[in-house]
């Protein structure tokens, strides 16, 4: 143990002896990432608080055939604006995001009390942009239609509650961090991809980099095991992964308290949830970092081993792109799957739901013996004879 602790304390001085290893590990990318994310989901919140704050401008085609519409929705606060010359170019260059078209057959077809046929021009794939203009138009839409044919209930006779035989009231189970939204899908990526890469720069430097060095050959050469060196250079690549992790905690934290009421109301995590977070990622600096360990003493160069890194960066990746396409019902056989089960127990955190003694146990022994195996085949790396020999 005292050879394993030696060759810890030295690669950690080195780390942090190293201002641009400490700068971008240490520094930015515990400030970046979160600063990055808050701020774009402050960014997002505020440009939807302005959009349903400000007035609805409507350019409207055709509203001389439904002038009681157009006057219902100016009433309603929407300003109507003139009709473009050609609605379907104004919407595709982006001048409006939606046009309301009222073609000439709206006034025979009111005056026989038969559905009114409106068009909505629209880009649908545009949603963030003009997803919040669009749904105020068809809410407002929606409920002229009601009061329409309330009336028209009204005025035969007939009670306007036997046209709705259904009352219907949802009893929303959602929490109030489940509905963080693009947030809630993205943290468990940023979070995995920190744990995964945060000792990235030194677990590259302790073997290839010291290999072209020529400072590795020395080393191995001493009469102690090498699988105690190896063990002593990945405890240091994992202790600073974990201080980039923290740091990362701290600053998601600061950032939610003092970033603004749209930071702090759009997503929130309590001291908890963060330690149940970290506790859930420790698995992934573990075998993240025997990972990057073993590929960096594969490789013959450290320009190899940084290429490799290009493949490596898509694993986390995985699992989270096919959960935003494809979302699943958590089974406690995919929390054995790396990234995948920290990517769903991730997920059952940050939205307040409880996890079960099997699922914590699951995902837990499943990452630590990933990470178990991946340390005994870096091991063997080490006694091969062609490390220490560089390029």
């Amino acid at each position: 143990m005292s050879t394993v602790f030696t060759v810890f304390r030295k690669e950690l001085i080195d780390a942090l002896r190293d201002r641009r290893t400490v700068m971008i590990a240490l520094v930015m990318g515990p400030l970046l990432f979160p600063l990055l994310f808050m701020g774009l989901g402050s960014f997002a919140a505020k440009k939807q608080t302005e959009k349903l704050e400000k007035p609805l401008e409507l350019p409207v085609v055709g509203a001389q055939h439904a002038p009681n519409l157009v006057g219902w929705l100016e009433g309603e606060g929407v300003v109507v604006l003139p009709a473009p010359k050609d609605a379907d170019a104004a919407v595709r260059a982006q001048d409006h995001a939606v046009v309301l078209s009222i073609p000439k057959t709206y006034p025979e077809q009111w005056r026989k009390s038969e559905p009114a046929r409106l068009d909505l021009v629209l880009d649908s794939s545009r949603a963030l942009e003009s997803g919040t203009t669009v749904a105020r138009l068809e809410r407002l839409l929606a409920q002229y239609d009601r009061e329409v044919g309330t009336l028209r209930l009204v005025a035969r006779g007939v009670h306007p509650a036997l046209a709705s035989p259904l009352a219907v009231a949802r009893r929303d189970l959602a929490t109030p961090e489940s509905k963080a939204g693009l947030q809630l899908m993205m943290m468990p990526y940023l979070l995995i991809m920190l744990g995964f890469i945060g000792g990235m720069h030194l677990a590259i430097d302790t073997t290839a980099g010291e290999r072209e060095r020529q400072s590795l050959e020395p080393l191995l050469a001493t009469p102690v095991s090498r699988t105690a060196i190896m063990s002593g250079k990945l405890a240091a690549t994992v202790v600073f992964a974990l201080m980039t992790l923290v740091l990362t905690f701290i600053t998601f934290k600061l950032t939610t308290l003092f970033g603004g009421g749209a930071s702090r109301m759009s997503f929130d995590v309590s001291t908890r949830a963060s330690a149940q977070l970290f506790l859930v990622i420790v698995p992934v600096v573990l075998f993240g970092s025997a990972l990057l360990t073993l590929l960096a003493a594969f490789a013959k160069s450290y320009r190899e081993a940084q290429s490799y890194l290009s493949i490596v960066f898509l694993l986390p990746m995985i699992p989270t792109m096919l959960l935003m396409v494809n979302p699943v019902k958590t089974k406690l056989w995919m929390l054995a799957v790396p990234f995948l089960g920290q990517n769903q127990m991730l997920t059952k955190v940050l939205r307040g739901e409880a996890a079960s003694a099997a699922e914590w146990a699951v995902v837990m022994l499943a990452g630590l013996a990933l990470a178990a195996l991946l340390w005994g085949i870096t091991a063997r790396l080490y006694h091969r004879e062609q490390l220490a020999i560089s390029g």
